[in-house]
């Protein structure tokens, strides 16, 4: 059943778009009455996020996203429309009628109680008589009852069926067990447990939710590590391990490692700031989560081929979002864990705070590939270490980097710096070059921002906008005569979204971007509030509006005509016997 429009209305006056955009994104750079800020939903250097106080909309001008505030909680916290009206409600104290609950939302519901219960079944596995093997591991690692009950640590029993034998007494199905991913389906139709003999690891969202687990394996086996699969409330790729903890730290930064043992390691030893990805190198969504929380972040990945690896992968991303990038130089050590129980806590702090930049962490990896005694081998140094100071944005910067760089080759600082500054206007050239090519394409200029959209008749398609903008602003006019109907339009997006706001303004109801997000999906959201950013003459609005109609009947008349000589060339070629 629908939410009320009058509670909807009620709900997004409440929570004032600004406010709640703060919460995830730094908005400061002012531009007339709009708010700027790094957009949360890709990375980028230049503010292009734009929060309009008096529209109550926002819109990135980079990835072309946008809509209300209730779009923008469906998009950054990856709800449904249903479960971002909960989510608003509950932080203004308001209550969703409950005939508007929705079944996707009561599911998610579900699957979080499961979850909860799952971790309180783990948990307790661990002082049962079955539980003195992860007990005997928990030791050998070093991890503390404290420690253990702070991440609700517990222990998958070595049996087949004592998760789901305990959760089905508490009332839940197999069906739900199995899309929850914690139990799987056998050969003969039945199910058995997905996590068996591990060492269990709740894996709780920022909002204190259990939405997953990550188990490792007690003994030999593979794999070392299983998370859960990905369900209704867990997507690996856009949360991090103990970032519900790490998010409350004081220390200013953030410590990425790889392992959830890394992680309560760290936590143990007094770095509460450290978080894990799930299985996966750091995404650009783990990224941008993590840039909710701090401007910088610790790298401190295994010291191994794979680690470095991933470290620069790290980097790369991180940077992007502007961030401070460290690493750590885990000397006599695999991993974090292994340089406490080595060294202790005050050996890592002084590692913490001796790491490098990542611009000295990538140029002593890029000097460890090359033999600098070799002419050969020093010239193909100084072309890749000249190409990554040529990245860097600051002149002083690159001054400072390309003497570092010919002092490790035994050259001329002028002749490093010289070969940055020609390798940094080609990169310049190239971003003019790609920015003129995109400027001199009127086709793809008149194109939506929105990938997932494409305009099959852009010339059409601009008329179909400037009746869409209009309709919005203007309500009243859908009471006129000669409307186009949706059929009409070319674009089935924009058709769409014509629709509906025609039949809600027939119907006397409010347009709001804000709770137009039911019934659009996020990528027609998003054009509306873009088209919204174009200027429409109100003081002629009917005027308008009929030209924009008659634009739309003359594209279709040229298509028609365009149409019927085509299938008459064809109805030619057939008749004279022509193939091509």
């Amino acid at each position: 059943m629908a939410i009320p429009e009058n509670f909807l209305n009620e709900l997004v006056d409440r929570n004032d778009i600004v406010e709640v955009v703060s919460s995830y994104v730094r908005l400061s750079k002012k531009s007339g009455s709009n708010l700027f800020g790094l957009c949360p939903f890709h990375s980028e250097k230049t503010p292009s996020f734009s929060v309009s106080p008096d529209k109550q909309i926002y819109h990135c001008f980079g990835c072309g996203k946008g809509g209300g505030v209730i779009n923008f909680i469906m998009e950054i916290e990856g709800l449904s429309f249903p479960e971002a009206v909960e989510f608003l409600a509950r932080r203004v104290n308001m209550t969703v009628p409950e005939e508007a609950s929705d079944r996707d939302s009561r599911k998610r519901e579900r699957m979080l109680a499961l979850n909860r219960e799952a971790a309180r079944f783990f948990y307790a596995q661990l002082s049962s008589p079955g539980g003195e093997a992860a007990k005997r591991y928990m030791a050998e690692r070093r991890i503390g009852a404290a420690t253990a009950k702070n991440f609700g640590v517990g222990f998958a029993p070595d049996a087949w069926s004592s998760l789901r034998d305990a959760m089905k007494a508490r009332g839940f199905t197999d069906m739900e067990l199995f899309e929850a991913g914690l139990v799987r389906k056998g050969k003969n139709g039945g199910f058995y447990d997905t996590f068996r003999k591990r060492l269990m690891f709740p894996v709780i969202d920022v909002r204190g939710n259990v939405i997953g687990f990550s188990g490792r394996i007690l003994g030999d086996g593979e794999p070392k590590y299983m998370n859960s699969p990905e369900t209704l409330v867990f997507n690996k790729s856009r949360n991090l391990f103990a970032l519900n903890l790490a998010k409350k730290s004081k220390s200013g930064y953030i410590i990425l490692s790889e392992g959830n043992i890394d992680v309560v390691s760290l936590h143990q030893a007094g770095f509460d700031s450290a978080v894990a990805s799930l299985g996966t190198s750091l995404t650009p969504e783990q990224a941008r989560l993590l840039s909710r929380y701090t401007n910088e972040v610790i790298i401190a990945y295994d010291n191994d081929t794979a680690g470095i690896k991933a470290a620069q992968r790290a980097i790369g991303i991180l940077e992007k979002l502007d961030m401070k990038v460290k690493v750590l130089r885990l000397e006599g050590a695999k991993d974090p864990d292994e340089y406490i129980k080595k060294r202790g806590a005050d050996a890592f702090r002084n590692l913490l705070e001796g790491s490098e930049d990542q611009i000295d962490y990538r140029l002593r990896a890029v000097t460890e590939k090359y033999e600098l005694s070799s002419d050969e081998q020093k010239v193909a140094f100084l072309k890749e270490a000249s190409e990554l100071v040529a990245h860097l944005p600051g002149a002083v910067e690159r001054q400072v980097y390309a003497m570092r760089v010919a002092e490790l080759a035994g050259v001329k600082a002028d002749a490093v710096s010289d070969e940055v500054e020609r390798r940094r206007k080609r990169l310049l050239g190239k971003a003019r070059q790609e920015q003129t090519r995109r400027q001199t394409q009127p086709e793809r200029q008149m194109q939506p921002e929105q990938r997932e959209l494409h305009f099959e008749d852009p010339a059409s398609a601009a008329a179909e906008k400037g009746i869409v903008r209009l309709l919005y602003l203007e309500p009243e006019l859908s009471r006129g005569g000669g409307l186009p109907a949706p059929e009409d339009f070319s674009s089935s997006a924009l058709a769409h979204i014509y629709s509906v706001l025609l039949e809600k303004a027939r119907r006397g109801e409010a347009l709001s971007a804000a709770t137009l997000g039911e019934a659009l999906s996020g990528g027609e959201m998003s054009l509306l509030v873009q088209l919204l950013q174009e200027p429409e003459r109100l003081s002629q609005g009917e005027r308008a509006l009929n030209d924009y109609i008659e634009r739309i009947r003359e594209r279709r008349e040229q298509k028609t005509d365009t149409d019927d000589l085509r299938k008459l060339a064809e109805k030619l070629k057939e008749k004279k016997g022509y193939k091509g």
